[in-house]
């Protein structure tokens, strides 16, 4: 519980992050008024770093990026990802250092109703970011976002490691898979050349919980705008595993990756998973669970009503190996399971139900990761 109350408190703490691979740089987000986008635009300012963004617009209402105001610390340009004449004068104008691709289709249901919109932005949209970075004449260094979606998920009780087989049944899944191959196209004919100045990898994580998100079907963002109403959430898959994670885990090792590209070519052209341990995974019953009693349910079966009725196919295990994170780059998570749902219930319900500051709160939560991260002497810290 120490560690718990620790993390609500507020403070500033002087580590050396990231081996200061961001103060005084220039990074271009791609998807930066997202969830994850907004999470990483504020970190990254915290930082030092100079930050564009660059997205088709804010994806939901309410949204973290408008509640935190991120668009005051960065620049926030508007366009889609899918235009590469754009993308190139920005890129050639802007001359980031670093480069992060966010911007995607992230929704599963959406992905039945839009399957084209959505193979276009996820896999199109990767080759139009990439399509940019080819005219890219200084050293910059790129991660692309794919998902742990992008592997052919069968369902085996052990996790995916980057070398297994990528694609998927749904649209979702397939147009995740559809980026990675992009990506390996792109690099083997292009990116690949000794001479080469830009560095690309790809990283793969998913079920990225925490404060701020508003996305339609997701699990926690359904069962705050539910509970706001005074109602119990509708549980369609309650015994699906997925290894859940604060959105701060995933960014952690993005931001861990790309640092240690600068400096390391042998990590040009890898992917990486990040994700929980994986005795962290949890059911979707579980999560609700936790989250109810943290808003404040004395009995969090009230939270919710358990309806199996699933309107598209949903896998009902998932997880993801991140031997290769904790090998190659000494990355590893900061937060156990009940620190993850912790933080996220306490951002939603300070947040809503006793008007906190958004963006106070989410600084606060950051500041407290790096300094818990610190104690823990996790390699990005020291």
């Amino acid at each position: 519980m120490e560690v718990l109350e620790i993390m609500l408190k507020a403070g500033e703490f002087n580590v050396s992050l990231f081996n200061n691979a961001y103060k005084g740089r220039k990074v271009l987000i791609t998807g930066h008024t997202g969830f994850k986008g907004s999470w990483l635009a504020s970190w990254l300012t915290k930082l030092g770093a100079e930050v564009c963004g660059y997205s088709n617009g804010i994806p939901t209402t309410p949204s973290l990026f408008e509640a935190a105001s991120i668009q005051k610390n960065i620049r926030h340009e508007l366009g889609d990802i899918r235009d590469v004449a754009r993308l190139r004068a920005l890129c050639l104008e802007y001359k980031p250092d670093f480069v992060f691709h966010l911007a995607a289709q992230a929704i599963v249901s959406t992905s039945y109703a839009e399957p084209f919109e959505t193979f276009g932005v996820n896999a199109m949209g990767t080759a139009a970011v990439l399509e940019a970075l080819r005219l890219v004449d200084w050293p910059c260094v790129a991660v692309v976002i794919t998902s742990d979606k992008a592997y052919d998920n069968v369902e085996w009780p052990w996790g995916y490691r980057e070398t297994d087989r990528l694609g998927g049944k749904d649209i979702y899944s397939g147009s995740k898979g559809a980026a990675e191959l992009v990506f390996n196209s792109y690099f083997h004919s292009f990116f690949a050349k000794p001479d080469c100045p830009v560095r690309l990898a790809t990283a793969r994580a998913g079920n990225v919980i925490g404060g701020g998100d508003w996305a339609v079907d997701r699990i926690v963002a359904d069962c705050i705008r539910a509970w706001c109403n005074g109602k119990p959430v509708d549980l369609r898959s309650p015994n699906a595993t997925r290894p859940w994670q604060h959105v701060l885990e995933p960014l952690s090792g993005y931001l861990t990756l790309a640092s240690k590209m600068v400096d390391r070519v042998e990590l040009h052209g890898e992917s990486f998973n990040f994700g929980p341990r994986a005795e962290q995974n949890a059911t979707v019953l579980e999560l609700l669970r936790s989250l109810a009693k943290i808003w404040g349910f004395s009995d969090p079966g009230e939270g919710y009503v358990v309806t199996n009725n699933s309107p598209f196919q949903e896998s009902s295990l998932l997880k993801l190996n991140i031997d290769k994170a904790l090998l190659e780059l000494r990355w590893e998570p900061n937060l156990s399971y009940s620190e993850c749902m912790e933080i996220t219930g306490v951002w939603y319900r300070d947040v809503q139900k006793a008007d906190a500051s958004a963006s106070e709160l989410t600084s606060r939560q950051i500041a407290e990761y790096e300094r818990v991260a610190g104690e823990r002497q996790r390699t990005w810290t020291q």
